[in-house]
């Protein structure tokens, strides 16, 4: 079997977003100063705390994207106090015309930079009422000409749940590899999934699938140094096998068909599904390609050559993943085949 943790480790290094990216913080710096100097009067006091990919150490760069990150925005106050819309339009009158886009949306408000012409980096800031009688921490959801029904607060734990996802696994080097999986199948989605919509699977959702189902895969090489080595790419395949093992079938009454759904929940409240606004045919679509990655990464781990398994990965994950030289490889392949022809 071909060893291949370098040129994955190598591939999450080329594409993981630093938690400490110097233009996104600045840019947050930026978007938050303004936000003090000009909020109004009649806003109530407030803290603000990074939330997200960037907050749970678990983002990647963008592909011909945008660069993001995440900000909260918690008011001391009830939800009682004012309604979902009102609270966002203290943060959107303080921010509006800082940049040529400023818009509410309905999970948060969004400042948008551009460079050319071309949106280049966005901040998204949510707004959350952190002081209620039940004890919980709701968000403002909704924007203005939304129906009333989706002008709400809902329940929201953020800062829970990115402690939840940053202290998964005790042991330090557990947890990179958590967050090395997470990372992959993240750009797989970015490289498989180009419709956009509902029929991508979420950041979140896999990074939560992975909360609840990944198991790390480590050998004991010195019982002496307490030294492990790490196996991604065993750690993907058992990983996405569980994730295929863990759909089940429902029925669909549009299609009359029995059909298959997965279902992951968020970890902290509301622990909703983080699938539920994907359609039975979307689902699908998702499941076969889970089911194709799997495939794909099984025939790699088969390969005796790195050359030849990395051909195969960089199929899933895209350019980035790296296909080294056969020169480079040359002496892990006459370990491998030696290897296999021992055991044969």
């Amino acid at each position: 079997m071909a060893k291949v943790q370098k040129q994955l480790e190598d591939f999450h290094d080329l594409i993981k977003l630093d938690d400490e990216n110097e233009t996104l913080r600045n840019k947050r710096d930026i978007v938050l100063n303004k936000l003090k100097k000009n909020i109004s009067e009649d806003a109530k006091s407030y803290t603000t705390f990074n939330q997200g990919s960037y907050a749970m150490s678990t983002g990647i760069k963008p592909i011909g994207g945008e660069y993001d990150i995440d900000v909260g925005i918690k008011f001391k106050m009830s939800k009682d106090d004012v309604e979902p819309v009102p609270a966002k339009e203290w943060v959107y009158n303080a921010l509006n015309g800082h940049t040529k886009d400023v818009k509410i949306k309905t999970p948060c408000v969004t400042v948008t930079y551009q460079e050319d012409g071309e949106p280049a980096f966005h901040v998204d800031l949510a707004v959350y009422a952190s002081e209620n009688t039940d004890g919980k921490q709701y968000l403002a959801k909704g924007k203005p000409g939304s129906l009333p029904e989706n002008k709400k607060w809902e329940p929201s734990s953020p800062q829970e749940l990115i402690n939840t996802i940053r202290n998964h696994f005790n042991n330090l080097n557990d947890r990179a590899q958590f967050r090395r999986i997470v990372r992959y199948l993240k750009r797989w989605r970015d490289i498989k999934f180009t419709d956009g919509g509902y029929s991508k699977p979420t950041g979140i959702a896999l990074t939560c699938a992975a909360y609840h189902w990944l198991q790390i895969n480590k050998t004991l090489i010195d019982v002496t140094a307490n030294k492990y080595e790490y196996n991604d790419l065993k750690c993907l395949i058992n990983f996405i096998d569980s994730l295929v093992g863990k759909f089940t079938s429902v029925w669909d009454e549009n299609e009359k068909k029995w059909m298959q759904r997965l279902k992951v929940d968020l970890p902290v409240d509301p622990y909703c599904d983080l699938f539920e606004k994907m359609t039975n045919k979307q689902m699908e679509k998702f499941k076969e390609k889970l089911e194709n990655l799997l495939t794909a990464l099984k025939a790699a781990d088969s390969e005796v050559d790195p050359v030849e398994a990395c051909k195969k990965i960089q199929a899933q994950f895209g350019d980035d993943f790296k296909v080294p030289q056969p020169k480079d490889t040359a002496q892990a392949r006459s370990v491998a085949v030696t290897t296999t022809s021992s055991s044969a």
